[in-house]
């Protein structure tokens, strides 16, 4: 008798705002029974299918879609394919999606939007990787916002517009600049700017072409360059240019300039 595959399964608490708890999982034959959850369940599926039954109707998990079950609603959940499914979920609390919103996700649970797909895998890179908090929140907001249009949209049957709001990215950029070292929340820094966070990041990459976690991480590493020609090492670096560790500084300064800061600060005249 062919031995059975153990699932295969991760699970996090991120240090970032709203995300209750990351869960990845490869499960091959197992199946979950009916059951609810008091948080938002954000799923993509990498590889299989995964067959699910919400509020007593069928649904399916291809690849190219977004699922998003509401909280308090009973689903269960069981392989589609043969050989199972591997999939990667957020479970999000209300301050990103309000209990307004349960009935459009119960109405049409599944997304199929290329662009969120993109967002939500970029979204679980940035939350695996330490040092990228400000990252995982900018895209976070981002997918939160694409989410809350695509609901809003079922009942208001309009979409939204975005509007230019240079003033507001220009003072997002100053507070970056204030915090290049110790670094800085996004959701602080909606409160101190008075606008939601999805508007920030809106705003910032409409102005400035690119969003306000590439700009940081630039400006951290135009900053290493400097003392690691000064002759500081790279751990040393790394500390006052807000990295969390060298490991950190040189995966990102190797992506910007091309080599890594020991042998960037070796080559130096």
């Amino acid at each position: 008798m062919a031995a059975v595959a153990q699932p295969d399964v991760s699970a996090w608490r991120p240090r970032i705002p709203g995300v209750v708890e990351v869960f990845h999982a490869h499960f091959t034959e197992y199946a979950y029974p009916m059951h609810v959850h008091d948080a938002w369940t954000l799923l993509i599926v990498d590889d299989g299918a995964v067959r699910y039954e919400l509020d007593r109707h069928e649904h399916g998990t291809p690849h190219d879609t977004v699922t998003l079950l509401p909280p308090h609603v009973p689903h269960n959940g069981s392989p589609a394919t043969p050989h199972g499914f591997r999939k990667r979920v957020l479970y999000l609390d209300a301050s990103h999606l309000g209990d307004e919103l349960i009935g459009p996700a119960v109405d049409g649970p599944d997304l199929r939007d290329p662009v969120l797909r993109l967002r939500v895998g970029q979204l679980h890179g940035a939350l695996s990787r330490a040092g990228d908090e400000l990252e995982a929140e900018s895209r976070l907001a981002l997918v939160g916002e694409r989410l809350r249009d695509h609901l809003r949209r079922r009942s208001a049957g309009a979409d939204r517009t975005h509007r230019p709001d240079p003033v507001l990215a220009r003072s997002l950029r100053e507070l970056l600049d204030e915090h290049l070292a110790d670094g800085l929340a996004l959701a602080d820094a909606g409160r101190v700017l008075h606008a939601h966070p999805a508007h920030l990041v809106r705003a910032f990459s409409t102005a400035y072409g690119l969003p306000p976690h590439q700009y940081l991480t630039s400006r951290r590493v135009g900053r290493a360059r400097r003392l690691l020609l000064d002759g500081r090492s790279p751990g040393e670096v790394a500390a006052a240019t807000g990295f969390c560790d060298q490991a950190h500084l040189t995966r990102h300064f190797k992506k910007l300039v091309g080599v890594t800061p020991g042998r960037y600060r070796l080559s130096a005249r």
